[in-house]
């Protein structure tokens, strides 16, 4: 039973479900492609340079998935986890291109539409629409599974895809009945707002990670509150929160106890607050006599202090 769980752990690993996102995204980009060209339609290039981006964007992410499942060194303490958020900051810069590019070449088709063969357009799209389901479905989450900011910032294109391929089936409908050669442009520019969107929700928490910023739903004034309540806590000073990868938040600072309660037993208590209240598992506490330390031995203190 256990080797059958190791089995499907492995199964729905980040790096086998990249992969298999890559080579179905891969394949089908090219019949896009082949699609929108015969079709004309601006709405179905968009998508399959979008999916080709998702391929590039894939590739990088599995890349990062196997450089962070590397051991730590001596010199790479923290290991190699934070590969996967560079990877996640340059897929969110790529889309951020991606949507500038459609939407100049939108802009244009709206002013002047071309001739699109809406029944090409429409069957293309309707696949696609197939296709970028399921792939979301491979990257996303599972039930009980940790945060992956890299997965994440992979299944962000496909979604940006999966609005596409919406956008795209919706436009091929109104140019096939309807004769509405403008709604592909129109189609384009919604695909761009929506991966735009995603783009800056992963941006924004790539960047918040590298900078170390307190993680979202940590609140430092809180972890200080509780620390001060512990027994025999007189002060709580160079407090510091950030994530090493959004599933790995790291912790440290400095108590100043009385001498009537242990280092130790202030240590086990500390340790069991953060672990119990706040989630956090990797904590450096420093224990700190009545007096405190000399003032050359202090950190720069928390901006919060």
């Amino acid at each position: 039973m256990r080797g059958a769980g190791r089995a499907a752990r492995r199964g729905r690993s980040p790096r086998r479900r990249l992969g298999w996102g890559l080579g179905i995204t891969l394949g089908f980009a090219a019949v896009e492609a082949a699609g929108g060209y015969l079709s004309g339609s601006l709405a179905l290039l968009a998508d399959a340079a979008h999916m080709l981006a998702d391929a590039a964007a894939l590739g990088m992410a599995l890349a990062a998935a196997v450089i962070a499942e590397r051991p730590h060194t001596p010199r790479a303490t923290y290991g190699f986890h934070r590969a996967e958020i560079l990877a996640a900051l340059a897929n969110a810069l790529l889309l951020a291109l991606i949507v500038l590019r459609i939407a100049w070449e939108a802009i244009g088709r709206i002013v002047s539409p071309p001739p699109v063969a809406g029944g090409p357009m429409l069957a293309v799209a309707s696949a696609g629409l197939a296709v970028n389901l399921l792939v979301l479905g491979i990257l996303h989450p599972h039930g009980g599974e940790r945060p992956n900011l890299n997965l994440r910032a992979a299944a962000a294109h496909v979604f940006g895809d999966l609005a596409g391929s919406v956008a795209a089936v919706v436009a091929g409908l109104l140019v096939y009945w309807g004769g509405h050669l403008e709604a592909d442009p129109i189609a384009s520019l919604v695909v761009s707002g929506v991966i735009a969107w995603s783009a800056w929700r992963v941006l924004g928490e790539a960047t918040a990670v590298l900078l170390e910023v307190a993680p979202r739903g940590v609140d430092p004034r809180r972890i200080r509150a509780a620390l001060e309540d512990l027994p025999g806590v007189i002060d709580v000073h160079d407090l510091h929160v950030w994530s090493i990868t959004p599933d790995r938040i790291a912790l440290s600072v400095h108590l100043r106890v009385e001498r009537t309660v242990t280092g130790t037993e202030t240590l086990k208590r500390a340790r069991a607050l953060l672990r119990e209240r706040f989630g956090i598992y990797h904590a450096t506490i420093q224990i700190e006599p009545p007096e405190g330390l000399a003032s050359g031995h202090r950190l720069p203190a928390y901006p919060a202090e």
